[in-house]
Parts: C-alpha cells; structure tokens; sequence
C-alpha cells in the first residue's frame, strides 16, 4: 500500500485526517500520448466523489496531443460524437504530494466506460493494469519493471521557442560529456533538488547523471512492481519538466531533436517475481534452465524473449509513437533496427542480462528499442502481454543471437519500420501479434490515433524543405 508523509496507509477511512490540512487536490489521467491531463479539485468536492466517480470529458481521448481533433473520428471525437463524460475513479493507491508545489496532494484516476462500465479499453493506466492483472491470474507472479530515460536541457521556455520558429534552441551546458562530475554543478541546484523532490514525490531515481550529449541527462526511476513502474515513469516526465521550469529551463523527451547527435532512449528493464520472491528469469531448479542458450537462463526467459521478438514488429508503434521516433532508429547511434537480442549486447532490440553482471535475483531482460517519447504506461503494458502470450504459447525464439550471427551461425532478423506510416501498417493487420494480444479494441483506437499524427507530418512543410528547393527549384 502507498503511505502517506505520517506513515499511514491511505483508505477511505483515513482520508479525511491525510488531507485534514489541505484546502485543495490535485488529479490527473494519462492520455494517448501519455501526457498527464487533470486539473485541482476543491478538497470538499474531492470527497464527495471519491467512492462513486467523476466525470471527465471524453475528448481526452479524442483529440491529439495539440488538442487538435483526430481527423479519423474515434468514438470520443468526430461530427457525431456528444462528447459525454468518462467516469474518473480514484486510485488511492498512487497518492503523492507534490514537494515543489507546496505538498499539494496528488492523485491519479482510471477511466470507465459509461455505457459498458467496463474499464476504458484505451486508458494507458487501464491497459497496463490488464498486463499486470495476467502475469498475477495466468503465471501467479508480479511483473517488475524499470525504465531509463534520456533527455536533453534548453536554456529555453515554451515562449521563447515559439519566438524562434522551435530552432536552434540554447542547450543548457556545451559539449559532449557523459558521466561528468563537472557539467552538473553548473546548474547544481537543479541536480541535486530534483533528485531529493523527486524522492519526495515517490518517484524515486535510482541514479542519474550526464550523457554524452549538449544539456543531456539520463535518470533510471527505481526498479519496482509494473504498475507503479508505469505510474513513476509517468510522474518523472512530467516532473523534470515542472523543476526544469522553476529553474528557469525546459526538459525536452523527444527522441531526436538533433539529426546529427545520438537521440534519447527510454529503455525498459522486465523481470518477473514468483509468489516466493524469486526471479522467474533465473534457473533457481536446474530442470527450469535454458542451457541452448545460456546457463543462467531459465526456460520461461526464453518464452517471454520470444513473445517479445515475435511481437515487436507490430507493436513498434507503441514504442515509437510519434514520427520523430523514427529518425532515432538509424544505425550506427546506439539504437536498434532488427528484430535482434544478445546475452549482455547492447546493440540488440533486447539484451539479456545475467549473471555475473548481475545477482540471479536480478536476470532481467532490457528492451532497448523504445524512446524517451513513449507513454510508458502503454509501452509496459505492451511488453509484458507479448511476454505473457510468450509463456502461455510457448513461443520460440524467431532469430538466433547477435553472437551467433557474428559466428555465421544464422541470418538477422527481420527490420523494424523505417516510419511511424509502415509501423501502423504492421499493427493494423488482422493477422497481427499486437491484435492477438493487445485486443483489437485498443489496437483500432491507437491505429486511427497514428494515423492522424503522420497525416498531419505528411502535410507538413518543413525547414528542410524550404532550405532543399525554395531558391534552386
């Protein structure tokens, strides 16, 4: 259970002394793109509903994330949608309270349907919720997860860059320079006030530090129970921008703001947990070990890898979700572009962890393929349905190791997509992994949802453009 400051679990017995000195609260849902939208609630009118609900306008999931109306109408958008109300219940679980903003309490919603009361099919935290319900139901186990995101810092807010057209925006230290002990302390009252805020905040940050890179950071949130991971890596995009901002600068997750410098990762670390505390990855029982592959690699490992490999291609954008995704995944800067895994590689779409890099209890599979702008709600979620119905089918792996193939011992796999439009593709077929495991309810939401958003991209007239043909065509 969630403790409040006073060491109390929160129900809704004890709510009322948690927010006895509070006036105000402040809630929010995740949306497609994986944007935290809420609003403050009066503490009175908070109560009131906590038990039964409250409405919150469905077009949160009808339009983009411009607020711009999807232009493939979605059942919360179109001419002929009313636009009716969500219903919005407290997940008391994942109270906080927000240390830069004068402890304000925090906390998130789930989203039901009105008409079917069912859990909304397209709600990130829903979704994830679903994933996290199978490994407990189906394999009697807690899924864990942690991720790990880069990002890059300008000397900038959202007026200034709207002022110079979003170009050449002053990073906030110069350079390429990972791992340094110097860059943070020009700007050491940031690094080390997020860093305690964010403990504060329960997002907590296992480690963080510069990467090679002008104003880039890299933060890996604390490894724990899915759900919470997904609520975390939620919490810390939204969080580093809100410190950046009273620093007097802005915190960018997109995957490549530079073409020609490294893009930001948002790599996702999996293990699952048996009732007994032990790692499912690991070969604790000798009759449990993979040894074709690797002597410190359990036979379920090998299952949820291969559910995971077999997938990726149709669930890629899900982990590549915006057009500038895909600029990241180019060779030869660090970012997968085959379906590929290795045994401690970090050139491969999955890497394989294990001992003696790590304890048994820490064999963990890291997939490498998914940026800093994933929602990472549904990038979690995704991953562990494909491990799941990796495990339940017992899948084989497609494609031999990056070190077999580097012995001539195989062919490499198959290439992800090369754009958001040929990622969609994939998804959107009705033999597709992502259809038989993500339910084709949400996969018809985000399939319309990306379509719009390479719509728009392909109507675009862009700086290149202008500079390739405006005087010479």
């Amino acid at each position: 259970m969630t403790l409040d400051s006073k060491n109390m679990a929160v129900t809704v017995d004890n709510i009322q002394d948690i927010l006895k000195e509070d006036r105000k609260v402040k809630i929010a849902a995740v949306d497609i793109d994986g944007v935290l939208r809420g609003k403050i609630i009066h503490k009175e009118k908070f109560l009131q509903v906590l038990e039964s609900g409250f409405g919150l306008c469905s077009v949160l999931f009808g339009w983009d994330i411009q607020d711009i109306m999807y232009t493939t109408a979605v059942e919360f958008g179109g001419k002929d949608c009313q636009y009716f109300d969500l219903v919005a219940k407290v997940d008391l679980a994942s109270f906080r309270r927000i240390p830069w903003e004068e402890n304000t309490p925090f906390f998130f919603v789930h989203l039901i349907h009105p008409i079917t009361n069912e859990p909304l099919y397209c709600c990130p935290r829903v979704f994830l919720q679903s994933a996290v319900d199978a490994c407990e139901q189906d394999l009697q186990c807690t899924a864990y997860c942690g991720v790990e995101y880069e990002f890059y810092c300008f000397k900038e807010n959202a007026e200034s860059l709207a002022s110079k057209g979003f170009a050449n925006p002053k990073p906030l230290t110069v350079g390429m320079f990972g791992y340094s002990l110097l860059r943070p302390t020009q700007n050491q009252e940031f690094y080390y006030r997020a860093f305690d805020w964010l403990h504060d905040f329960k997002v907590d940050v296992e480690s963080w530090h510069t990467e090679t890179g002008p104003g880039v950071f890299e933060a890996a949130v604390k490894y724990t129970d899915a759900k919470e991971a997904g609520d975390r890596a939620s919490l810390f995009k939204t969080s580093m921008k809100q410190i950046a901002l009273q620093h007097g600068f802005l915190a960018c997750f997109m995957s490549k703001p530079y073409e020609e410098l490294p893009g930001c990762s948002g790599h996702m670390h999996f293990s699952l947990i048996d009732k007994q505390g032990k790692n499912m990855f690991y070969p604790f029982n000798p009759s449990e070990r993979a040894s074709e592959v690797h002597p410190h690699v359990s036979r379920t490992l090998v299952y949820f890898l291969a559910g995971v490999l077999h997938g990726l291609p149709s669930i890629l954008a899900v982990l590549a979700p915006t057009v500038n995704s895909y600029k990241r995944l180019v060779g030869n800067f660090w970012a997968p572009i085959n379906v590929s895994w290795g045994i401690e590689n970090r050139l491969g779409a999955v890497r394989v962890i294990v001992p003696p890099t790590t304890s048994p209890n820490g064999t963990r599979l890291e997939v490498r393929v998914s940026g800093a702008d994933i929602n990472p709600h549904l990038a979690i979620g995704a991953i562990l349905k494909c491990g799941v119905w990796g495990i339940k089918t017992r899948q084989s792996i497609p494609v031999p190791s990056l070190e077999e193939i580097k012995e001539g011992k195989g062919q490499q796999g198959q290439q992800l997509a090369r754009t958001l439009q040929e990622a969609v593709n994939v998804m959107d077929e009705k033999s597709s992994v992502a259809r038989q495991v993500l339910g084709n309810s949400f996969v018809n939401h985000f399939v319309k949802t990306r379509k719009h958003e390479w719509g728009l991209w392909q109507n675009a007239v862009t700086d290149y453009e202008l500079k390739r043909y405006m005087e010479l065509v």
